[in-house]
C-alpha cells in the first residue's frame, strides 16, 4: 500500500528548472517497486552509476556533478522512497528495506549486472546494506559525509540537535512543524555550510513543504536504532570486499567517515573534500567530480593534486 500525496505528485518548478539545465541528454521517469514508486533522472552512457541523495535534499543535489559523471557512465539519480517525487510508502524506512527497493528499481530499469554507487548522508546509510546484502552486484561504493548507524553515527547525536529531533516519535516533530515554516528549520541546517549560497535551498524548501514528505524524512531517522542493530548483527560475517571511497568534508565529518566504514569494509580509501561543509556535491562539485572520475574510472588514473591520491581506482 502506498500513501499518496496528490499535491506533491509532480515536481516543483525549481526541480523542473534543474532538470532543464541538465540538457536534453537527461530524461526522467518513475518505476514501480514494492511499496512505492521511485522517481529517477538518468543520462549518459557506459557502466551504471547510481546516485542516492541525503536529507533534506532530493536528486537535485547531484545536478552539479551529473553532466560530468555522465561522460563516462550512465548515471541514475533516484529520489529516495517518500522524498522528492517518489511516492510515500506506508512503512519500510529502515535502510535494508530501502536498499531492496532501490535495487528493484535499478533492475527494472534494465541494469541487472554490476553497478557502482555514489551516496550522501542518509543515502549512504542505504548504500551500505545495498552493497552488503547484494555484494556481487556492487563493484564500487562511494559514501559521503556520514558515519554508519551502529558504527559511529550515534556519537554525533549530542552534537547536532536535529539528529535527536528527527528521531522523536510522532507527532512531536510533525506538530512542531505544523506551521509549515520549513525555511526556518531547513535553512538553519544549510546556514552552517561554508558556502550556503551554492545550495539551492528554496528547491529543498519546496520539496519538504508537504507534511507527508516531512514525516517520511523523520521516519528515515526514526529507523536509525533498528538500522544500527541490523548493521551490527550482519557486519561480522559480511565485510564489504569491494573498494569503498569514504569522503568527509574538511569542515564537517572529515576522517570520521572512513573510520566508521573501516569497521565494516576491508578496502576503505579515506578522502577529505577541501573547502566544503556537509553538502559536498554542491559546495565543491569540482573536487567531487575529479575524485569520482578517478575512483569509478579505469585503473591507472593520475590524480592532479595530492588530495585526490586516495581516489585512484
Amino acid at each position: 500500500m502506498v500513501l499518496t500525496v496528490s499535491a506533491a505528485s509532480a515536481s516543483s518548478p525549481r526541480e523542473d528548472a534543474a532538470m532543464s539545465a541538465l540538457g536534453s541528454s537527461f530524461t526522467q521517469g518513475t518505476v514501480a517497486v514494492e511499496g512505492t514508486t521511485l522517481h529517477y533522472v538518468k543520462g549518459g552512457s557506459g557502466a551504471p552509476l547510481v546516485l542516492l541523495h541525503g536529507w533534506p535534499q532530493t536528486w537535485v543535489e547531484w545536478a552539479p556533478v551529473m553532466p560530468a559523471l555522465a561522460q563516462g557512465h550512465t548515471v541514475i539519480a533516484f529520489d529516495l522512497p517518500g522524498l522528492g517525487t517518489s511516492t510515500v510508502p506506508t512503512g519500510g524506512f529502515d535502510k535494508a528495506t530501502t536498499a531492496k527497493r532501490i535495487r528493484e528499481g535499478v533492475q527494472k530499469l534494465g541494469f541487472t549486472g554490476q553497478i557502482s554507487i555514489l551516496a550522501h548522508d542518509v543515502g549512504s546509510l542505504v548504500a551500505y546494506p545495498y552493497a552488503r546484502d547484494y555484494p556481487t552486484e556492487v563493484s564500487r561504493l562511494a559514501v559521503l559525509e556520514t558515519p554508519l548507524s551502529g558504527f559511529g553515527l550515534e556519537n554525533f547525536y549530542g552534537i547536532s540537535w536535529h539528529l535527536g529531533f528527527n528521531q522523536t516519535a510522532a507527532p512531536v516533530p510533525e506538530t512542531i512543524m505544523d506551521n509549515d515554516d520549513v525555511p526556518t528549520y531547513l535553512g538553519w541546517l544549510f546556514s552552517g555550510a561554508p558556502h550556503p549560497d551554492r545550495i539551492p535551498q528554496q528547491t529543498y524548501f519546496d520539496a519538504y513543504s508537504y507534511p507527508a514528505r516531512r514525516t517520511a524524512g523523520y521516519n528515515y531517522y526514526r529507523a536509525f536504532s533498528g538500522d544500527a542493530a541490523d548493521n551490527q548483527a550482519k557486519a561480522p560475517g559480511h565485510h564489504l570486499q569491494m573498494p569503498v571511497l569514504a569522503m568527509g568534508a574538511e569542515f564537517a565529518f572529515g576522517p570520521v567517515v572512513a573510520q566508521s566504514f573501516g569497521q565494516v569494509a576491508d578496502d576503505v580509501r579515506s578522502v577529505i573534500a577541501p573547502d566544503s561543509g556537509h553538502w559536498i556535491s554542491e559546495e565543491n562539485p569540482a573536487f567531487l567530480i575529479d575524485c569520482a572520475n578517478l575512483f569509478f574510472g579505469p585503473p591507472g588514473g593520475v590524480p592532479s593534486r595530492p588530495e585526490l591520491n586516495n581516489c585512484v581506482a
